[in-house]
């Protein structure tokens, strides 16, 4: 149903809003953000599915699911447009049409490189990249335009933004090395297939755990004091996430690709109650 994309993003709003003490913010960002991200998923799978062969193997259940239903996703993606289109109007900052405007380029051009990809089964990294860091700044700007005298680009640069980003890069990243670690039984390919994802998050969470230690006192200008932000169990959320997807690595080969894509969604979702119970919410 492609479900767990938004949730994984409402999940992460959430924490976002917390971590930068955004004082008010309605359902109504929670929704568009929600409906937003389901409208991508379901057009991405839906354009797999017509520029790729049956026989394609990067395609799964979740790709016949929506070719099987693809009217009624159609009409559910009509639908979902127009709920967004009101709710920006109706019930968001007007803020939200600047923040999106270099969202909605990075979403164009992903889609872009999707019609446009050599079929081939080489891990698609630029893409995978530009895919975790337009998930990691549309979650966050939905929580950014409520914060007063901050500016996008004081957002884009902030640690809790490339932090997620980089989480969601290698989230994404994650199932691409797992599908071309199985096509092969070459030791060396497989070996570095492991170190692509190892290394990258024992670095993602040393730098979580460093940025935790540090708190970012003074990260939205010098009226924050140390103590007062809320950021710690936000890098510990992060760490946790990193962690998580790392041990789903080390175990990889005792589940199917199925399990191990809706394991590497739980891994997103599972920190939530650990931040709540941080951030004294």
């Amino acid at each position: 149903m492609s479900l767990d994309a938004p949730l994984v993003a409402v999940v992460w709003l959430f924490m976002f809003s917390r971590a930068w003490r955004v004082d008010f913010h309605p359902w109504q960002s929670y929704a568009a953000l929600g409906l937003t991200v389901w409208i991508i998923y379901v057009t991405d799978r839906l354009l797999d599915v017509r520029v790729r062969s049956a026989s394609d193997p990067s395609l799964g259940l979740r790709h016949d699911f929506h070719a099987k239903h693809w009217k009624a996703f159609s009409v559910g993606l009509v639908v979902a447009v127009l709920g967004v289109v009101w709710l920006t109007l109706k019930a968001l900052p007007v803020e939200v049409i600047h923040y999106s405007i270099p969202i909605v380029v990075m979403v164009g051009s992903f889609f872009v490189l999707v019609v446009m990809a050599p079929k081939t089964s080489e891990i698609p990294y630029f893409r995978n990249i530009l895919a975790g860091m337009t998930f990691g700044l549309g979650t966050s700007l939905a929580a950014h335009i409520y914060i007063p005298m901050e500016s996008f680009m004081e957002m884009i640069g902030s640690r809790e933004v490339i932090s997620f980003g980089v989480l969601c890069v290698l989230n994404i990243s994650a199932i691409h090395l797992w599908e071309h670690s199985r096509r092969t039984d070459d030791p060396e390919i497989r070996a570095a297939d492991e170190l692509s994802l190892t290394l990258p998050l024992i670095l993602l969470g040393a730098a979580a755990l460093w940025f935790a230690f540090q708190d970012n006192p003074g990260m939205f200008g010098s009226s924050m004091k140390g103590g007062e932000s809320q950021t710690r169990p936000f890098f510990y959320a992060v760490m946790v996430s990193a962690a998580l997807l790392q041990v789903i690595n080390r175990t990889r080969d005792r589940f199917s690709m199925d399990a191990l894509r809706s394991l590497a969604d739980a891994a997103m979702i599972v920190p939530l109650p650990l931040f709540i119970v941080f951030s004294g919410s």
